[in-house]
């Protein structure tokens, strides 16, 4: 296996346009809007606190009165792009549902409504698929045709590019590999079904963990006192909790990666996301599973990729598909 930290510098070839979009990278928490060109944050709005919005339509109007102050700002902003983390049909611009925001629980034709409303195209597409879009156009994934990129966060968001394409389902998300088995008669999860790996391994599952390993060892530890950056810092540290912690979690997402790899077997996964930022703490563990589970051959070709965008890798990855999008090189 190869693990190689950061920007690969490869051959380029696919066509890609450099003018500015408006983009958008909608959270839980908090919505972020800005302008982008190619790799670059131009400019970036107040962000909308998520959770104050009672309907889709007063998010939508929030977002649309946002973008007129950018565009007015920038005027020559071709096109919209919009990462949203929920069920997308990328073809037709719809979004069915949004993770995490209980007043988004119907069917909405998102492009189709802020094309009318902003006089711009409007390009609609899962938040980890953006971040795909970004690693693969410009980031640790660029000059590669087959790459699977996995961020680490409240879920586990993936996004696939299959032979220099995106890959995003017929009729609705494709990549969706936070949801897929690693147990068969594991926890249920909310749409159904058994054992989903971010029921096991998104941030909240990672401190609720290990706040119970403390508790019984006698030790007081908060949730919020276990993010993925505190529990890192005490496992340097000797640790021995936070240290099995790190282990249990890299060996279920070797679970996910073994299984994605007998799928796909892609040129690299590109990782990133909060626990990714322990680096070799995770790292190593993961290799050494992955190591254990894989044919060889399979294990020789492995390539694991620390993702070159960080917080910015959803906006930046929103504005190249909506100028892709504009000029008609969208992947």
């Amino acid at each position: 296996m190869e693990f190689l930290d950061g920007f690969l510098e490869k051959p380029y070839n696919i066509r890609m346009s450099m003018s500015k979009a408006i983009a958008v990278d909608f959270g839980g928490t908090s919505i972020k809007i800005g302008v982008t060109c190619g790799s670059e944050l131009l400019d970036k709005a107040e962000p909308l606190p998520t959770q104050q919005f009672d309907s889709p339509e007063s998010i939508i109007a929030a977002m649309c009165s946002t973008i007129r102050k950018l565009m007015q700002r920038h005027p020559d902003a071709v096109a919209v792009g919009l990462g949203m983390p929920g069920w997308v049909y990328f073809q037709k611009g719809i979004l069915y549902q949004l993770t995490n925001v209980p007043v988004w629980n119907h069917e909405v034709p998102v492009r189709e409504v802020m094309q009318r409303e902003l006089g711009l195209p409007v390009v609609l597409d899962n938040d980890a698929n953006c971040m795909a879009y970004a690693e693969w156009k410009l980031g640790a994934g660029r000059g590669l045709q087959n790459i699977v990129c996995l961020t680490l966060g409240t879920g586990i968001g993936g996004g696939i590019v299959v032979n220099d394409r995106m890959l995003r389902g017929s009729r609705v998300s494709a990549g969706e590999v936070g949801q897929t088995s690693v147990c068969f008669n594991g926890k249920v999860g909310p749409f159904g079904n058994r054992g989903a790996v971010e029921e096991y391994i998104g941030n909240n599952e990672m401190a609720a963990d290990a706040a119970a390993r403390y508790a019984a060892a006698g030790i007081s530890r908060r949730v919020e006192d276990c993010s993925p950056y505190r529990l890192e810092l005490a496992a340097r540290a000797g640790d021995a909790i936070a240290q099995q912690v790190y282990l249990d979690f890299a060996e279920k997402l070797g679970c996910l990666v073994m299984n994605l790899m007998y799928t796909l077997a892609p040129d690299a996964f590109i990782i990133g996301g909060g626990v990714a930022k322990a680096g070799d703490l995770l790292f190593t563990p993961l290799d050494a599973q992955l190591k254990a589970q894989l044919f060889p051959v399979h294990y020789a070709n492995l390539r694991l990729l620390s993702a070159h965008f960080g917080a910015d890798a959803g906006i930046i990855g929103a504005g190249l598909m909506a100028a892709d999008f504009a000029e008609g090189s969208l992947l």
